[in-house]
């Protein structure tokens, strides 16, 4: 029932999940340890950000010295912009501030700022934030904050799923580092995987095996998986980072056995190849050969575990083609069940997915006039290894 409203509050596209700070930290970490520079003397910009409750705000804030970033701007979506049920009340921070104004605490966004020590206390963090309103109601959108993303040099945040796309065009258009958080399914968006591809951007250093992974949700949610020391929480499956930060996970081959050990010892079958693609397939990443030199379709969790060095990726099973296509398509085939029945669907809605000839042990399958059979499999990046030239 949770997850049900969960998927429902992000379909009215609420997508207020706070992320962890445990999380954003052993992200954070993996990138320092590849490169401990790669914040000095930088500009970081969180928006799509609630600075008051953002765990991404308290870890820059708290570690900006250790960190040597330059400045650290963070930004918010109005109140009104972000409504989802009941009311959202001003916090006591916000009313005791002595730049607090009624007729804009609703209506505009706000921008929380960090590069000096202005408590006096010696040190720079989360105590000398400086914030005010924005002009307008914090949209990533308007002019203001993309003035703010044109001064930044890294972009780091949790910017709502539903704008995913529009929100990484934003970043990519200005040509700046990210890292960022977004739904596994993000990667066979259109607008998404030739970035992948074209090698501009790639899986964090995090788990990012689309798992489930808790989120802090807002106090008036009323739907929620668990509630620890009065905050609530709820788990949304399929969330993984995604950067162009360099980080020592992406250089990690994987330990991989020859096609013969493969049949031997895991599959006792050779590979099939694809009835509509020309590739062989690789149901699990871990059966990839590792003496195989041409184009395999292997999972897409198999992102996760990328090298460069190892495999090239160049396309992905969808009707677009992606960098390999299709060469056969199935309008002409029915879709039946394994008892033989007819389901009433045409092989047109398989068009552009893996195929394998032949019938499947469980599930449905298609037939045409002609009594030839194919079935569908799940979605297939398509790899070959580095060392490969294609032709």
């Amino acid at each position: 029932m949770a997850h049900s409203n969960l998927v429902n509050a992000k379909k009215a596209k609420n997508d207020e999940f706070y992320t962890q700070y445990i999380d954003i930290e052993k992200e954070i970490s993996a990138y320092l340890e590849y490169d401990s520079n790669v914040f000095k003397g930088k500009t970081v910009l969180l928006p799509c950000d609630d600075p008051e409750w953002s765990n991404f705000t308290k870890y820059f804030a708290q570690n900006f010295e250790r960190l040597g970033i330059k400045k650290l701007i963070s930004t918010s979506y109005a109140i009104n912009s972000k409504l989802y049920k009941g009311s959202y009340q001003i916090t006591i921070f916000e009313k005791n501030a002595p730049q607090f104004d009624k007729s804009k605490a609703s209506n505009n966004g706000k921008i929380f700022t960090l590069t000096h020590d202005k408590s006096g206390d010696g040190k720079i963090d989360v105590d000398d934030l400086e914030w005010d309103y924005l002009e307008g109601d914090g949209d990533f959108r308007s002019d203001e904050v993309e003035k703010l993303r044109d001064e930044a040099d890294i972009i780091i945040t949790n910017p709502p799923f539903s704008l995913f796309r529009d929100f990484l065009a934003w970043i990519v258009e200005a040509e700046k580092q990210f890292i960022i958080i977004g739904n596994m399914n993000a990667i066979k968006y259109k607008e998404v995987f030739p970035i992948i591809r074209d090698k501009k951007m790639w899986l964090g250093a995090g788990k990012n095996d689309g798992r489930n992974v808790w989120y802090q949700l807002p106090d008036e949610f009323e739907n929620f998986h668990k509630e620890e020391n009065g905050k609530k929480y709820a788990f949304v499956a399929g969330t993984i980072w995604f950067t162009n930060v360099d980080h020592g996970k992406r250089h990690r081959p994987l330990p991989l056995m020859t096609e013969a050990d493969v049949i031997k010892f895991s599959t006792k079958e050779p590979f099939v190849k694809y009835d509509n693609f020309d590739a062989i397939d690789v149901s699990r990443v871990k059966n990839i050969p590792s003496d195989y030199n041409d184009v395999m379709g292997v999972p897409i969790s198999f992102l996760s575990k990328h090298s460069p060095e190892q495999f090239e990726i160049i396309g992905l099973s969808m009707k677009d083609g992606f960098g390999l296509e299709s060469h056969k398509f199935y309008d002409n085939y029915k879709e039946i069940r394994q008892d033989g029945s007819y389901t009433g669907s045409s092989g047109k809605k398989t068009n552009g997915n893996p195929m394998i000839a032949g019938k499947p042990k469980k599930g449905n399958y298609y037939i045409d006039e002609k009594g030839n059979c194919a079935y569908s499999l799940y979605d297939r990046l398509f790899i070959i290894p580095s060392k490969v030239k294609k032709q």
